[in-house]
């Protein structure tokens, strides 16, 4: 019996061994995308680290940082060891959701406390950037400022990264009055993504 054959009696084999072409496709747009994340090649493998607060194409509004503070999402992204056939799992951990949020369908986090993504599962072909995913971490972090501050009811069907739907609320300063609800609401409400 070789070595080799010794190994797969034994060992399990990592997605990035089966997948070469794909850890160096995800390497290079994250690092790229994301300066700020860190990979860990622990288990099935984590990016962690910090995203930009507004990291999409359209100019950043105003008064974002009055509703969000300065720095964007830290999270910890988590591969299966069946990737890129089942999506990453996505942890947010500043700022991270209370326990009440987390099996709520408008707050789109789901009972482990990743973030619910994806309208459905079929939408993850494995075909997809991982980059997109964090994009709408992303833009989940500013929904979440939202919600926090009673703007939105609920976080919207196909988030923010190239919807500007919510920008009018970011534009201006929040409320002087926290302790009640907005009277203004976005237009057209989102469906629930998980």
């Amino acid at each position: 019996m070789t070595t080799h054959h010794q190994r797969s009696a034994r060992t399990p084999i990592a997605w990035w061994e089966c997948e070469p072409r794909r850890l160096h496709r995800d390497q290079e747009e994250i690092t790229t995308r994301f300066p700020d994340l860190a990979w860990q090649q622990d288990g099935a493998g984590t990016w962690e680290g910090r995203l930009p607060r507004w990291p999409f194409h359209r100019p950043e509004p105003a008064h974002l940082t009055d509703w969000t503070g300065h720095e964007g999402l830290l999270l910890r992204m988590e591969y299966h060891q069946a990737y890129p056939m089942v999506a990453p799992r996505i942890i947010p951990l500043a700022p991270r959701p209370e326990p009440l949020e987390w099996t709520q369908h408008r707050w789109h986090v789901s009972g482990d406390a990743s973030l619910c993504l994806l309208r459905e599962d079929a939408v993850w072909t494995g075909r997809e950037s991982a980059v997109d995913l964090l994009l709408k971490a992303a833009g989940w972090r500013i929904e979440y400022a939202l919600m926090k501050h009673h703007v939105i009811d609920e976080m919207t069907a196909n988030g923010i990264v190239s919807d500007d739907r919510l920008d009018h609320f970011l534009a201006r300063p929040p409320s002087p009055d926290e302790s009640g609800h907005h009277a203004a609401r976005p237009t057209g409400p989102g469906e629930s993504a998980c």
